[in-house]
């Protein structure tokens, strides 16, 4: 099978981080906090985190042959219950939520421009059309995730440079005060980090496809660490922006952030512009988000009896039966959810996979083989750990139900891991041969 090269690999890590969470987020946070100190301490924090996780992610995906992520790292290390509960979390909600809440977003951003009302049909439709344009080839699904989201990285450029470029009006949401003290010590600052979580999802993601990589002891870590260092970079210039061009009054609650602001630069044309350009680049995270999971979720039915019928690839080595089994549940989380709360338990239970997974990198020890090492190891795998558990409680505390939605998610694996089979015996830690 064809490999792909750094340059796709790190497409895919940028086009799963910059999806629904940097347009729209921070409606939300302002919900909890004000202060604008605090507000880019929580996307340098969580730019910061990102990359620890990405130097953890690199190590493990460097150190095992197979694609899967989470699932591999989990049951070879740990226990294979665990790499069974990260496959079941990624399909029913950590890479089926984002394809929901990107196809919503994509609809309530393109409706305006069209002058159409928001339907489901067309979230719906644009799920399916992406579904089918990964059910061929790699070189297809290889084309396709570089060109969307080089139009992402542009729009998004081209927005922070116009938003810098234009004069701030008087009343904007920006607080320069000395609040951020109190503001950071409150549960509030805690859960609005699972929106910025949310919104820098993806930097694990070129790891799930590692055996798809070209030389993968090289060009998985590039791929990594620098999409997770531009993204960040990217993150904090672009909610400067957001702060700079709307009023608290005008963003909190709200989820068309980005549209209200560049509606007061631009104006109601140039407004709609960026509205339909938003929805635009939305079809590269809807096409990351297909592909890594269904790897994922191909990874799962290799080994468990209850999802073998999702274990075929066609003759060009695509999982075609996963990726349709992920836009089905998309749909369905579509059609059934709304988007606060999908991004809330999608948030947590992201969250808490991550925290897993990084905690198993503390576990291994490359030696012999050629494979990245993470830096300060394991001081930053540490740091990564204790400010995800801090997140976790805060959010369990503050938003208990979307929590406990999360952690049900979960115990509805475990009853179906007690009742699946194993009909392929877990392979025994594999390593980089190149």
């Amino acid at each position: 099978m064809k490999k792909i090269s750094v340059y796709t690999a790190a497409s895919i890590v940028i086009a799963n981080m910059i999806g629904t969470g940097v347009f729209t987020s921070i409606g939300f946070q302002l919900n909890a906090i004000h202060n604008t100190w605090s507000i880019v301490s929580l996307w340098v924090l969580g730019g910061l985190l990102s990359l620890f996780g990405a130097f953890a992610y690199a190590e493990l995906g460097t150190h095992y042959k197979e694609s899967g992520g989470d699932y591999i790292y989990l049951s070879r290390i740990f226990h294979p219950v665990l790499g069974y509960l990260s496959a079941w979390a990624g399909l029913t909600v950590g890479f089926s939520a984002p394809v929901a809440l990107a196809a919503m977003a994509f609809t309530h951003y393109l409706s305006p421009v069209l002058g159409l009302p928001a339907s489901p049909f067309m979230a719906v439709g644009i799920i399916v059309a992406i579904g089918l344009l990964h059910s061929f080839t790699i070189q297809h699904s290889s084309g396709m995730q570089n060109v969307s989201t080089l139009v992402k990285i542009g729009f998004i450029l081209v927005l922070i440079v116009l938003g810098i470029g234009y004069a701030a009006p008087s009343a904007n949401a920006l607080q320069w005060d000395n609040h951020w003290q109190k503001e950071m010590l409150q549960p509030g600052f805690a859960v609005s980090m699972v929106y910025v979580a949310f919104a820098y999802t993806g930097w694990n993601a070129a790891a799930y496809v590692v055996d798809e990589i070209s030389n993968p002891h090289i060009s998985l870590p590039r791929a990594l660490i620098g999409s997770t260092l531009f993204v960040t970079v990217v993150y904090v210039l672009f909610q400067y922006v957001l702060l700079k061009h709307a009023t608290v009054a005008d963003l909190k609650g709200r989820e068309d952030v980005t549209f209200i602001a560049f509606n007061n630069i631009l104006g109601s044309t140039g407004g709609k512009w960026v509205s339909a350009f938003i929805a635009i680049q939305l079809i590269a995270t809807i096409s990351s988000y297909l592909w890594v999971g269904s790897r994922v979720t191909w990874a799962l039915a290799q080994e468990n009896t209850l999802w073998q019928p999702v274990s075929k690839k066609n003759q060009n080595g695509i999982p075609v039966a996963a990726i349709w089994l992920h836009v089905c549940i998309a749909i369905v989380l579509l059609l059934t959810g709304s988007f606060e709360k999908i991004l809330l338990y999608a948030g947590f239970i992201l969250q808490l996979m991550a925290t897993l997974t990084v905690a198993t990198s503390l576990f291994t020890t490359p030696k012999t083989y050629p494979t990245f090492k993470s830096p300060l190891k394991p001081f930053l795998q540490i740091i990564f750990l204790l400010f995800n558990v801090w997140v976790l409680v805060f959010t369990l505390i503050d938003k208990p139900i979307e929590s406990l939605m999360g952690i049900g998610i979960l115990l509805i694996g475990l009853v179906l891991y007690a009742f699946d089979k194993p009909y392929n015996q877990p392979k025994k830690a594999t390593m980089n041969e190149s």
